[in-house]
């Protein structure tokens, strides 16, 4: 498709010549269309329409199929000047089914030539579908003739037009249009075919009015990338990161390196930062590690991590944050470590157990994270709930950890219709908390990505035109107004939100402020402070919150990190990276990233449990117990690479009335990287199997149990069982008594004596070598038996050792490092 030719500037008559004898042909066919837009005009009548050289809407009816999409992408002058041009740029499509020909774009000329006083104005004509009389007199000159457009085919088209031409009445603001007029294939009748709005700002002169002030939250933030531990290598730590993304962000190009070099362009920004995301800025500026795909919850090695890439592009990000942050009326903010998620823990768990004191912690590293890290001043009672959506549970919690500053959405707390201006952002709303409540409009502008030219000059020029309004509603009055863009501001939303502050700037009708100096603002009366109830927060907002399961689960590892702490001589090598991990979890950034949120939370998890399970009683199976008395071996293994302390170990038999452990408890120090074998006396009274459980606890007021308990099988064998001993010692017996008996017939017999001899054994009887004395097995045992029919001390059994209650080194210890007690073993006196 050819590039259709371009007009430079009206001809002799004032009108380029290829439309000029189609005008003239179309102004008897317009004359009845003219007499009812008149009519149909405000104020106007058939007598008051423009004269020759401008062309109403023809009948609106016919107009209301629309075979043509048009769109405005660029404004060359975002506020008009007196004496000055006006260049519009566009793209029309055919989005008909028939051919479009003979069709120009044309730009529409306000009639009557008055501006857009009020927001619901603005609003109007941005609701408006159809070309409408409304929208203004199609001029004839400049007009940018078009090829011939088949469906779906597009032109692009450019107009420019002197601000005189457009006859504005005086300041304010004016609908920008620009229609297309012509013919279909179809339909050979001239008519409108499409139409763009706009909006352009007309301020000759300031004059008296006292410009608006404006603070623009620019947030930074990013999803948690730091992991819950580091790399030890030659006696150094080195940071391990879940991914590498930070790297692209820092970089030229990257989201947050052009979010730094925009914001440093401006004046009177207030910086909203996440300190985790400084602290993973500056862990990047030595080396660092990543963790490989699928690693999240293993201890980081060598074989599961790569280099990190991003170190220079870190350093260079710091350096230029720090210049920007240092301006002359900018403020910093900063949100509570890891930017917590308020909202999903006031609605699921507001009573959680040490939330608040979390909350209340995050936002005391926080502020000296940021302090630390840019070497500024900072504010930290500030709580951005997610999207600035509030209600009263939100509030609650907030006004519980310190947060005395609400950031808080427009749709949260809207203003009545009985309110014909727009208030100031103050609000105060009870327990000593002040509300800053955002414009909505104006802040939903720069939500998403503004990808196009023609998103990005709406946004422009709608906030243009909304803060113009505003500004002139009461000009002695000036209002305090709040731009909230999301936490993920894109890169071109951020360059895009820039240029429309600059402009409105340098229009003189803006003031940029500090959050500072908006909070100090007296409250409008008449304003909306009621914070909403809970059942009105946004159900779309509420489906992407952490849920109660998440929020426990999490909170719980806190339980699990203090009883680890307990038994680590250097326990700072882990509070620090898993109290900020923990609180990572929380973020308010999972709510887009809902996914990587479930993992890193589970990797947290898996970590420590990993962690603490490095202590340990190695399983066992079986092993065997040979005897009455002895010994039970069991090993305690440290993985960790430090000492282990504040541990003891316990031995429980599940029938202690079979087998009976003396020493059940043994307090142990465990070296990094080895194990120690505990020796616990025990005695036996019958054979057979055992279980029975060794269970790790920390030492010291009130003891928890410390990793899980390991039950294994004592098989005890070779008991001497005292039943036997009492029937064995009655037979031997009745074989004594038998045969005293046989001696003293032969004796009687010898001497002629022939009567019976008594059955049973006389004090001071014959023992088993004919002597005389008391006949073994005498109190129903065996050889040295206790009356239980238990062993003594058992032979050659050890002597049991008095219990004080003291700790004892562990007896027997084996500090090689290897684990003697994890298959099956005999254990013997």
């Amino acid at each position: 498709m050819s590039e259709p030719a371009r007009h430079p500037g009206p001809e002799a008559d004032g009108r380029p010549g290829r439309v000029l004898g189609r005008t003239v042909r179309r102004l008897a066919g317009a004359l009845g269309a003219a007499l009812v837009l008149a009519s149909a005009l405000p104020g106007g009548s058939a007598g008051a329409a423009p004269a020759g050289g401008n062309r109403p809407v023809a009948d609106t009816a016919v107009s209301a199929e629309l075979p043509v999409t048009m769109t405005i992408d660029s404004v060359s002058k975002p506020v008009a000047v007196q004496s000055g041009t006006v260049t519009i740029t566009g793209h029309v499509t055919n989005a008909g089914r028939s051919v479009l020909k003979s069709a120009h774009a044309a730009v529409r000329r306000p009639w009557p030539s008055k501006p857009l006083t009020t927001r619901s104005e603005l609003a109007s004509v941005s609701s408006r579908s159809v070309p409408l009389n409304a929208d203004g007199i199609s001029m004839d000159s400049p007009q940018y003739a078009l090829n011939e457009l088949g469906p779906g085919q597009s032109q692009p088209y450019t107009l420019s037009v002197a601000v005189a031409d457009l006859q504005f009445s005086g300041e304010g603001v004016y609908e920008l249009a620009v229609d297309v007029w012509g013919a279909t294939a179809d339909n050979q009748r001239d008519r409108p075919l499409g139409i763009a709005r706009s909006y352009l700002p007309y301020n000759p002169s300031p004059g008296d009015a006292q410009p608006s002030k404006v603070t623009t939250l620019w947030p930074l933030t990013h999803a948690p990338v730091l992991a819950a531990q580091t790399l030890s290598e030659n006696d150094q730590t080195v940071p391990v990161l879940r991914d590498d993304s930070l790297a692209t962000e820092f970089a030229p190009g990257g989201r947050l390196y052009a979010l730094v070099d925009t914001g440093a362009a401006l004046t009177g920004l207030t910086w909203v930062v996440d300190p985790d995301l400084l602290d993973t800025a500056f862990a990047m500026t030595r080396r660092y590690v990543v963790q490989k795909p699928g690693t999240g919850g293993n201890a980081a090695k060598d074989d599961n991590t790569v280099a990190g890439t991003g170190t220079p592009a870190a350093i260079a990000w710091l350096e230029k944050l720090r210049a920007a942050v240092a301006k002359p009326g900018s403020q910093v903010v900063a949100l509570p470590y890891a930017d917590p998620d308020l909202a999903s823990i006031a609605h699921n768990a507001p009573e959680l157990e040490g939330i608040d004191a979390a909350l209340g912690k995050a936002a005391t590293a926080g502020r000296l994270t940021v302090e630390g890290r840019l070497s500024v001043d900072t504010r930290a009672d500030v709580a951005w709930p997610y999207r600035g959506y509030l209600d009263q549970r939100i509030a609650a919690v907030a006004q519980r950890t310190g947060n005395s500053l609400m950031l808080v959405n427009g749709s949260s707390m809207p203003e009545s219709d009985a309110l014909k201006y727009t208030p100031s952002a103050t609000r105060q709303i009870g327990n000593g908390q002040t509300a800053l409540v955002a414009d909505q409009l104006i802040s939903s502008l720069f939500e998403g990505e503004l990808a196009t030219q023609e998103e990005q000059t709406r946004a422009v020029q709608r906030f243009l035109a909304e803060t113009f309004v505003i500004s002139r509603q009461e000009p002695q009055n000036p209002r305090g107004l709040l731009v909230m863009p999301p936490r993920d501001l894109g890169a071109g939303t951020a360059k895009v939100l820039a240029t429309a502050l600059q402009a409105a700037q340098e229009g003189k009708w803006v003031e940029p402020v500090k959050l500072d100096a908006l909070a100090q603002l007296t409250p409008d009366p008449k304003a909306n402070s009621t914070v909403p109830a809970p059942t009105d927060y946004p159900a779309r907002a509420r489906d992407s919150e952490l849920s109660a399961f998440d929020l426990t689960t999490t909170t719980r590892i806190q339980t699990d990190l203090d009883t680890l702490m307990r038994v680590l001589t250097l326990p700072q090598r882990v509070r620090g990276p898993f109290s900020a991990a923990m609180v990572r979890s929380l973020s308010t950034e999972w709510r887009t990233e809902g996914r990587a949120g479930a993992d890193y939370r589970e990797g947290v998890k898996r970590y420590l449990k990993e962690l603490t399970g490095a202590v340990k009683v190695p399983p066992k199976r079986e092993i065997t117990f040979a005897g009455d008395t002895g010994v039970l071996q069991v090993s305690v293994r440290n993985d960790l690479t430090q000492t282990v302390t504040n541990l003891k170990l316990v031995l429980t038999p599940a029938q202690p009335n079979r087998l009976r452990v003396e020493l059940p408890t043994e307090e142990l120090v465990l070296p990094a990287s080895q194990s120690v074998t505990l020796r616990f006396p025990a005695e036996a009274k019958n054979n057979g199997p055992v279980s029975m459980t060794a269970q790790l606890y920390t030492t010291g007021p009130n003891p928890q149990k410390y990793g899980e308990p390991v039950t294994f099988t004592v098989q005890v064998t070779s008991v001497t069982n005292g039943v036997l001993y009492v029937f064995g010692g009655g037979v031997l017996l009745l074989l004594l008594a038998a045969l005293r008996f046989v001696r003293q017939r032969k004796r009687r017999v010898a001497h002629g004596d022939e009567g019976d001899a008594p059955l049973a054994p006389q004090d001071g009887g014959t023992g088993p070598d004919g002597t005389d004395g008391p006949g073994p097995g005498a109190d129903g045992g065996g050889p040295g038996a206790t009356a239980d029919g238990g062993n003594a001390d058992g032979p050659g059994g050890p002597e049991r050792p008095e219990h004080d209650g003291a700790a004892r080194t562990p007896r027997d210890s084996s500090a090689d490092g290897r684990d003697r007690a994890t298959s099956d073993e005999k254990v013997g006196p």
